[in-house]
């Protein structure tokens, strides 16, 4: 057995977390400062991790290189699994040309692309985090705005940038059942705190999202809508959080937000032409005027219809609970791993959720809809491994930075960090949020995140008098913004635009983003840890 070991660098915290993060720094340096293509910055930091696995922390070398086969075969499934089969449902409409059905339908429905962004990457996309989570909501309102006519590098920071304010509550709530679950907290309790920080975040993000689609003309013409939607969205997820269901809190809040920029006065008006030329690229006007048929409309529709359809279904329980037994649950080979305390550590055992999980469902939610849309099942299946073949560098680059961070969670590195921060003592409640960011910056997934953190955010909190549920909520709603410089979703919105190797200047565009908001949110919970915000908390 390894026993993980929180100071193995000269007995010293900083230093051994010091040398702990190098892996991710070495990752976003490479993708940020040098523009390596992601798939070599990622594979270089999995050499790092590795070699601080071995050297640093003494973890043997088939123990190292199962856990970083581990996380490869998480990267592959679920994640890659629900971006292959979401791009794959997009290929089919592009190829039968529904998918310009939907762009001229969308553009009916507002023709300012200011608005557009808010109904397809604020509102759709958190209906899509909140029924499947991952990478999907991203991939598919990339592309949506691209087809609308977006500049592919405005479409994925755009998408990026959406994907925050949801993803606490996001998956039917599976971020914070887990976090309820690790911590020992009532799930109620820990969610009525997130739905008391997050809708915060919901009220700033749509108009970031304006102020990035146009500037400042932007903001000054559309605050209104964007300030509505925003409004909406957080009330209706303040309110579900804390009063009806935490795994219902994304669904409501997508819809509301959608209702309240349709009834605000001119939100369907179209935008000067002066806007449009600034916005938008390579969308003909004649081609917007061509009138589509109803039973087209409903055509092209019909499969993000029927992933709705399909998610939702699957959230019944008895339908759950008959799709969650296919899951194959196993010791990973070679993996014997304890955490400083002797305890074996969760990543021993490997869960595969063959039906229960949202690449399967988006399949089944494809096949249904092929026949709608004249897709027959030989060009159906030609343009799935078309799809695999488009994004093999993508599906190399998740690989490895999913290797990276398992290495880095089973070795102890990631232990190491999460307990320097925690040490913080008076500055915890600041650190706390940043400790969730972190953790998402390196798993891509905000429920990772809080199944590494959750328990120590517990613990720092009960040893510094803090409020356990604050601290374990603050590291679920600041990782929610370490998911737009995670190497892997910059990957997946890079891969869904066209944009394959141009990471790093996805990334240069959305990290200040990232930490103007997670300062906002540090400050917040520092708030709420006092009696100045400390009203807000239940």
């Amino acid at each position: 057995m390894f026993v993980q070991q929180l100071e193995p660098i000269a007995d010293s915290l900083a230093l051994s977390a010091l040398v702990a993060a190098t892996p991710l720094v070495t990752v976003l340096v490479l993708l940020g400062a040098v523009r390596l293509r992601a798939h070599y910055a990622g594979l270089t930091g999995l050499a790092v991790a590795l070699a601080v696995a071995w050297w640093g922390y003494g973890m043997p070398t088939g123990q190292a290189l199962a856990g970083a086969a581990q996380g490869a075969v998480f990267g592959l499934f679920p994640i890659l699994w629900i971006v292959v089969n979401a791009l794959w449902v997009y290929r089919m409409t592009v190829r039968t040309h529904h998918f310009d059905v939907l762009r001229r339908s969308f553009s009916r429905l507002s023709a300012d692309p200011r608005i557009q962004a808010l109904v397809i990457a604020f509102c759709f996309g958190a209906l899509l985090e909140a029924l499947a989570g991952f990478g999907a909501p991203v991939a598919i309102s990339a592309v949506m705005l691209v087809a609308l006519g977006f500049d592919p590098v405005k479409a994925a920071v755009v998408a990026l940038v959406a994907n925050t304010a949801p993803v606490a509550f996001g998956a039917m709530g599976t971020p914070v059942v887990t976090l309820a679950q690790v911590t020992g907290l009532p799930l109620d309790a820990v969610a009525s705190v997130v739905g008391r920080q997050t809708p915060l975040l919901a009220l700033v993000v749509p108009l970031l999202l304006v102020f990035l689609v146009d500037g400042r003309r932007g903001l000054r013409e559309t605050w209104a809508p964007a300030l509505a939607c925003g409004a909406a969205f957080a009330v209706v997820q303040f309110a579900a959080a804390n009063f009806v269901s935490a795994q219902l809190a994304d669904i409501g809040a997508a819809l509301a937000g959608a209702a309240a920029l349709v009834a605000v006065p001119g939100a369907r008006r179209p935008a000067a032409e002066p806007v449009r030329a600034a916005v938008l690229t390579g969308v003909r006007s004649d081609d917007l005027d061509t009138d589509d048929e109803r039973r087209e409309i409903v055509r092209a529709y019909a499969p993000y219809a029927m992933i709705v359809v399909v998610f939702s279904l699957a959230q019944v329980p008895p339908v759950k609970e008959l799709l969650a037994r296919a899951t194959w649950t196993f010791d990973w080979p070679v993996l014997n791993v304890a955490g400083p305390d002797g305890t074996p550590v969760g990543g021993n055992v490997f869960s595969l959720p063959l039906l229960a999980t949202g690449g399967t469902l988006v399949l089944l939610a494809g096949l249904l809809t092929a026949p709608l849309l004249g897709v027959r099942a030989g060009a159906a299946v030609r343009e799935w491994a078309a799809t695999v073949r488009e994004l093999r560098y993508a599906i190399l680059t998740v690989t490895s930075v999913l290797a990276l961070a398992y290495v880095m969670n089973l070795s102890g590195q990631a232990a190491t960090i999460g307990h320097f921060v925690a040490a913080a003592g008076a500055g915890l409640a600041f650190l706390s949020p940043v400790l969730g960011w972190f953790g998402v910056a390196v798993t891509g997934s905000d429920t990772s995140a809080n199944a590494l953190f959750g328990a120590l955010q517990v613990t720092a909190a009960q040893q510094s008098g803090l409020a356990p549920e604050l601290l374990a909520a603050a590291n679920s709603s600041g990782g929610v913004l370490g998911k737009m410089i995670s190497p892997q979703n910059l990957t997946i919105a890079c891969a869904a635009v066209g944009l394959a190797g141009r990471e790093g200047d996805l990334l240069r565009k959305v990290l200040p983003w990232s930490l103007g908001l997670l300062l906002v949110m540090c400050l917040i919970v520092v708030g709420q840890s006092t009696a100045v915000l400390g009203w807000m908390l239940p």
